[in-house]
């Protein structure tokens, strides 16, 4: 289920500060986009989920993915989210739930490195980075995720 009331304690956007053992990256999340995920990936950042993680799969010019709490990619919290699927394309920076498949969207997500027209309606868009690509650039297989901040 959605939590409406944690949505609710934000506007349009949510912003997050990802502090890695590469550097900062800010994103800016949408609710009004994929409010399911959105809400999910907040409270979970909220809980201290992310905290400790690492990127467990770098594929250059195209992702970099974190969130599983096994490490190898198939791991995953008790509850699956929908697949909010829009009509928003994937761009440089943009942050996606990773899924084995429509609505079996839990905790993991990535960041790409590019355009990537054949994720389109395919993979839920829930954000966008803000400041520190050139961090997503040279993130490599066990960078570690140290703290996720909810800033506003």
């Amino acid at each position: 289920p959605i939590n409406w009331e944690l949505l609710g304690m934000f506007g349009d956007t949510v912003n997050v500060e990802l502090q890695t053992s590469a550097g900062t990256i800010y994103l800016a999340l949408y609710p009004t986009l994929a409010p399911g995920s959105v809400g999910s990936f907040v409270q979970l950042a909220l809980d201290g989920f992310y905290d400790g993680k690492f990127y467990h799969r770098v594929v250059p010019d195209f992702v970099v993915q974190a969130g599983c709490p096994r490490g190898d990619g198939w791991g995953g919290v008790d509850y699956s989210i929908r697949s909010e699927l829009a009509i928003e394309r994937y761009q440089t920076g943009s942050i996606g739930m990773a899924s084995a498949g429509r609505d079996t969207e839990s905790c993991q997500w990535f960041i790409t490195h590019c355009p990537t027209p054949h994720l389109d309606g395919r993979y839920t868009i829930f954000g966008q980075v803000t400041a520190g690509m050139d961090v997503i650039r040279n993130t490599a297989v066990g960078t570690t995720i140290n703290k996720v901040l909810i800033t506003q």
